[in-house]
């Protein structure tokens, strides 16, 4: 009899994951499992501890370590493969018997499965608000909540990593370096390690990570914002931050060094950018912004800039073959 009622909870699950797929594509959310591994990929955690046995949320619980294809956000199955251990789970909670406690990665305030990824997709079905588990938790700097989105997740972990690195959060407490598309802080990293090898030769000596940290933001990142505050650069994209246009920044003061062949300070490339920035635009190149030929130069993310822009034709009716 159990069988029979474990089997009809299964099916009425993998409807209910159906759904919820089709839904999530037409509200443009996202309906996986956070990968454990592309968290870990991402940072190192400042330290890790054994927290032992626990009641947790199953809400907060939004990932696994290596069955996230296997379930939707909500843990439902995905595939009718995992019928059987599903079934055989549910079936224990029908029949009363105590099952052992799953195991647990808590980074934030979020969980990932290391084992009992059916358990968790079995109470979760029912009802159950809290599981027992045994946690291993890892600490990091930054907040991550179950509300935030995969991407939203791993930009925190990128930049949680950031700041293992360069302690900007206890140095300028006040800074808000957050761009907007993930690998971007590995690429300011790569400019405070140059900057550290440039200060070491002029200084003669090793210079500090605390050292360099501090002369790059005081003296490199911060006047650049400053010319993109005052010029209200971001006034042209509301949807980038000035951590995205300081990288734009850098970037185009390397082109301009070697077009010139003369050493461009920050503030000189960004006044230079502003520049392009504020200046009205042509009658061709409205034009071939508003049908999408070429990378603007305008943009301080030309990728960016494309694929909004091939997203914006995808929406349109292809012709018909004839």
């Amino acid at each position: 009899m159990y069988k029979e009622m474990a089997d009809a909870d299964f099916d009425r699950a993998r409807n209910k994951q159906i759904v919820n797929d089709l839904l999530s594509t037409v509200r443009r959310r996202e309906n996986e499992l956070v990968p454990l591994q592309e968290i870990t990929r991402r940072l190192r955690p400042e330290n890790e501890s054994y927290r032992g046995m626990q009641e947790v949320p199953i809400s907060k619980i939004v990932g696994s370590m290596d069955r996230w294809r296997d379930f939707d956000r909500a843990f439902l199955p995905r595939d009718r493969h995992s019928r059987s251990r599903w079934r055989r789970v549910d079936e224990a909670y029908y029949e009363d018997i105590r099952l052992p406690p799953i195991q647990l990665y808590k980074v934030g305030d979020i969980y990932f499965v290391k084992d009992g990824n059916h358990r968790v997709s079995v109470a979760r079905e029912r009802g159950v608000e809290f599981i027992d588990a045994e946690v291993i938790e890892a600490h990091v700097r930054v907040p991550l909540s179950p509300e935030m989105s995969t991407q939203e997740l791993l930009m925190q972990a990128e930049y949680a990593e950031f700041l293992r690195r360069t302690d900007l959060d206890r140095l300028h407490p006040d800074h808000d370096i957050r761009p907007t598309q993930l690998g971007r802080y590995d690429v300011i990293w790569g400019h405070i390690v140059g900057h550290q090898e440039w200060l070491s030769y002029i200084w003669q000596r090793p210079a500090t990570v605390a050292e360099t940290v501090n002369d790059w933001y005081e003296f490199n990142y911060m006047p650049i914002v400053q010319v993109v505050r005052e010029r209200r650069v971001l006034d042209q994209f509301p949807r980038l931050t000035e951590a995205d246009i300081y990288l734009w920044v850098m970037r185009n003061r390397r082109m301009l060094e070697d077009e010139t062949g003369a050493d461009i300070g920050p503030v000189a490339s960004a006044q230079a950018y502003a520049d392009l920035m504020t200046q009205p635009k042509g009658f061709w190149e409205r034009i071939m912004s508003l049908f999408g030929g070429g990378e603007s130069s305008r943009s301080p993310d030309p990728v960016e800039e494309k694929d909004r822009r091939e997203h914006r034709f995808k929406r349109w009716q292809k012709p018909k073959a004839k």
